[in-house]
């Protein structure tokens, strides 16, 4: 059950990736797409929430929701300025990167120990990153500064998962109230910062949301009954699914050529190790 809630969640953070693309190009405000898209995954998380729950602590849902105005919150608005900048094949490629930044952030904070799975995995990852940088061929509309949203955004995934994890354990609340809970705090934030945007123009964010909303509640019940050893090497698996995706529905607007597949699986790669040494 763990594996199946692990790669749903990759699989449809891809699919999200590729609807929000689809999505900017219609509407190019990226404020109002990441704040429709919030309070749809929102709607989406406390639909799953199990009727009834007698375990929702006030003090841990407002953790939770405090973790989720850094991510989801500021880091869906990062996550879609880099969609829109640079597509999304290469921003989904950067964020896979964030297993690597979580093992810097353990072996830093928290004084984890740095094994020889661990460096390889990083090099990898390194490998990945050198290949997407030196592409000979981008689209028309690429702008580098993209990816530079993109890798804020990695900075916040790793920061969320590495609290997920740590206070997983530390709670009685549910995962799918733990996940409309951080939903809420990201939803709240993006919400405030888009109130004065044309939310009749949010209509094309919907389907996206509902990829969201579902890729976390999935998200957070991996997390609550595997180990991390196994979870994150396959939600890492997200960044191919939407470069595969991208190729499919986008086409030629994203120009995904072999380096780029290489560079997502060579992340992918370097990810699913660091994982696994954990």
């Amino acid at each position: 059950m763990t594996l199946l809630l692990a790669l749903a969640s990759a699989a449809l953070f891809g699919a999200m990736t590729v609807a929000l693309r689809l999505a900017l190009l219609r509407t190019t405000d990226a404020a109002l797409g990441a704040a429709a898209t919030a309070v749809v995954a929102l709607a989406v998380a406390l639909a799953a929430v199990p009727l009834g729950s007698h375990r929702l602590d006030a003090r841990d849902l407002a953790v939770f929701a405090l973790a989720g105005a850094l991510a989801p919150g500021a880091s869906q608005l990062l996550f879609t300025m880099a969609i829109r900048d640079s597509g999304a094949a290469r921003s989904s490629v950067v964020v896979g990167a964030a297993p690597l930044v979580t093992v810097v952030l353990g072996v830093v904070v928290l004084g984890e120990p740095l094994s020889a799975a661990i460096v390889v995995g990083a090099a990898l990852v390194v490998a990945g990153g050198v290949a997407l940088v030196w592409e000979p061929v981008r689209p028309a509309t690429f702008r580098a500064v993209g990816l530079a949203w993109a890798v804020g955004c990695t900075l916040l995934f790793a920061s969320r998962d590495t609290f997920v994890r740590w206070f997983s354990g530390e709670t009685p609340v549910p995962p799918a109230a733990a996940a409309a809970a951080t939903l809420a705090g990201g939803a709240f934030v993006l919400t405030l910062n888009a109130a004065r945007r044309p939310w009749r123009r949010a209509l094309p964010f919907v389907p996206v949301g509902l990829c969201f909303g579902l890729s976390y509640v999935f998200l957070f019940e991996a997390y609550y009954r595997g180990r991390v050893s196994l979870v994150s090497p396959l939600v890492a698996t997200e960044s191919l699914w939407a470069v595969g995706l991208s190729a499919l529905l986008i086409g030629r607007r994203e120009l995904v050529g072999r380096r780029l597949f290489a560079g997502a699986a060579l992340i992918v790669a370097g990810g699913a190790l660091i994982g696994s040494a954990r």
